[in-house]
């Protein structure tokens, strides 16, 4: 199991980048949170090993309305998350 956080930065909100994050991630199982933050969107998953790598790739390609510039990733202990969500 891993926990990792990301900044994804970009033409990143307003293209339905929330939502295809989520819809990935529920695909694969994970648990974790996505929202849109000031100059990016933050996700933090958490998975299986496997699982949280294959939905890091899906975030640095994104949905085809988004254009991804820089992804940052950084794994971090694993905490409580609940079913994955779109934070407001």
């Amino acid at each position: 199991m891993k926990q990792v956080r990301l900044k994804i930065y970009g033409d990143v909100q307003g293209v339905g980048f929330r939502f295809f994050v989520k819809q990935q991630a529920r695909l694969l199982g994970l648990k974790g949170f996505v929202r849109n933050e000031r100059d990016f969107v933050e996700v933090v998953a958490q998975g299986p090993d496997f699982k949280a790598d294959d939905f890091v790739r899906k975030c640095k390609r994104g949905p085809i309305m988004s254009t991804v510039k820089k992804v940052e990733v950084a794994e971090e202990p694993l905490s409580e998350l609940g079913d994955f969500e779109i934070m407001i």
